[in-house]
């Protein structure tokens, strides 16, 4: 399996999209989808219910028009690291997971031609409804791939009367790298996880992110947390996350997130600043800010630190008790390091700094003995 950022869209969103689009690649498709306003519902817009351990408001609801059907299946199509795979059942509904070892699965090698792969043959369905169906999983995967999709399921996936294909149940995810594909979603909202409200901080740089061609990312974890991350690249940040959750400290992580794409110095400078002003409120004691990222293709380092800098220098007062542990590699890295070390001797800040010598899950591992008193 690969771990692809992703993110999932509304219902009603994912229906209207692929209602819009699907012509364009061989299936004809029609559903009645609307949103409901807040007059419509009576009783449950506004109100705060509770799924598992989280606690949410309703906020949004759809309409569709009730389909008399006969079967339901289940259809899904997820991507893995080397091919897509194509799962199918005849047994969907709310009990597809009693059925689950009835589900096959197709897989479709990266880049291969749909039309290439031997579909029929394995749907364990008969007449003209196995072609349909068969004619609706092709169409369906060329949208899968040219929207950016990482994940789409139907649930259950039934025919009207007159043959018409009806995904009752929609589940969609979109690749969260696939910029090229921005112009296809045409302004689609991406909601936040039930029960979970934006932090200030990530809407200003959610708003920084939409204005730059570089990448800038922030998720807060845990406001209170010890270690917090300003880290360039999106592997250089699953990789610090997850070293950080594999030395057992990941209810300690305050935030995830990235810097990538060569942003400019004022850019990093606004982005660092929000990160440390998040590190050091509430205390320093026993908080580590890593500053890291693996070995730059092309952004400079020297560039983008001195906006870490600046950042660091405007907030000395609230770093004396913070441990702070650098390490990058890269063009110019060299000179982005010597600027790091004489930043700590200027602000009188312990500033631990590493080059590409040293791995980046070793920082993380003396940042975390360091804040141990080890």
């Amino acid at each position: 399996m690969i771990s692809i950022p992703r993110k999932k869209i509304r219902e009603y969103d994912a229906k209207k999209m692929l209602a819009a689009n699907l012509a364009k690649y061989g299936y004809d498709i029609s559903l009645e989808v609307a949103k409901v306003d807040e007059h419509t519902i009576k009783g449950n817009m506004g109100k705060t219910v509770e799924i598992g351990s989280v606690s949410g408001v309703l906020t949004n609801f759809i309409i569709e028009p009730f389909v008399e059907h006969d079967n339901e299946y289940f259809l899904a199509i997820m991507s893995q690291r080397e091919e897509d795979i194509i799962l199918f059942s005849e047994k969907g509904g709310v009990d597809v997971e009693e059925h689950w070892h009835k589900i096959i699965q197709i897989p479709v090698p990266i880049n291969e031609n749909i039309e290439n792969i031997s579909i029929t043959t394995r749907l364990p369905v008969s007449g003209e409804r196995k072609e349909r169906i068969v004619s609706f999983i092709k169409a369906l995967y060329k949208y899968y791939v040219d929207f950016g999709c990482t994940y789409i399921e139907m649930n259950p996936l039934a025919f009207d009367k007159q043959e018409r294909v009806y995904p009752l149940g929609f589940v969609c995810e979109l690749d969260d790298c696939e910029h090229k594909c921005e112009g296809k979603w045409n302004g689609l909202e991406f909601p936040q996880p039930f029960g979970r409200k934006l932090y200030p901080q990530e809407k200003f740089v959610a708003e920084l992110d939409d204005k730059t061609g570089a990448s800038l990312k922030l998720t807060v974890l845990n406001p209170d947390g010890k270690i917090w991350l300003l880290v360039a690249g999106g592997g250089a940040s699953v990789i610090y996350t997850d070293t950080v959750v594999d030395l057992g400290y990941g209810k300690e992580l305050g935030n995830y997130g990235e810097y990538s794409g060569d942003p400019n110095e004022e850019e990093t400078y606004h982005y660092a600043k929000t990160v440390i002003g998040l590190a050091t409120n509430g205390g320093q004691e026993d908080r580590t800010l890593l500053i890291g990222g693996g070995v730059a293709n092309f952004t400079n380092v020297a560039n983008t630190f001195k906006g870490i800098i600046r950042a660091l220098r405007e907030s000395k007062e609230h770093l004396q008790k913070m441990k702070i542990f650098v390490r990058r590699g890269g063009p110019n890295y060299e000179e982005g390091l010597k600027m790091m070390r004489e930043l700590g001797n200027e602000i009188n800040v312990a500033i631990d700094v590493y080059g590409p010598e040293t791995h980046m899950t070793k920082i993380v591992d003396l940042a975390i003995k360091q804040m141990n008193g080890h």
